[in-house]
């Protein structure tokens, strides 16, 4: 059983739905990168529809991955859109097409602003005790 377990977490995480992307999707640009103001709107949408799963730190759990990983972070705006809008449900993501699309662009420029990094020891203790 623990090896199945393995197995599907391994696989949410090892980016299969980039496959799925629409190239005319993939090439979206963010209208709200790098601005100041998105990135604090997305910081809060993300404590309210994302933290739940994903941690406060994005560090992701044993379940969820990190959104600061390095495939996430290398993810074209345009396939992190697409993602949000669509959901990949057999990997427990759930699709957030009702949440304005400003609003998932916004998220979006918060979890680029994170940049990808590994949590520190004591802060990944911390992150998964407040989960």
């Amino acid at each position: 059983m623990i090896a199945v377990m393995a197995v599907v977490i391994s696989a949410a995480a090892d980016g299969s739905w980039l496959k799925r992307v629409p190239a005319r999707d993939r090439a979206k640009v963010n209208p709200y990168a790098g601005q100041a103001d998105a990135i604090a709107a997305g910081g809060r949408l993300f404590a309210d529809h994302c933290a739940q799963c994903h941690g406060s730190g994005a560090f992701g759990n044993d379940k969820h991955p990190s959104l600061r990983s390095e495939r996430v972070q290398q993810a074209t705006d345009g396939e992190i859109f697409w993602l949000l809008k669509n959901g990949n449900l057999s990997r427990g993501m759930p699709n957030w097409s009702a949440l304005p699309e400003q609003s998932r662009w916004q998220i979006i420029a918060y979890v680029k602003s994170l940049g990808p990094s590994e949590p520190q020891s004591n802060s990944n203790s911390q992150e998964k005790e407040s989960q």
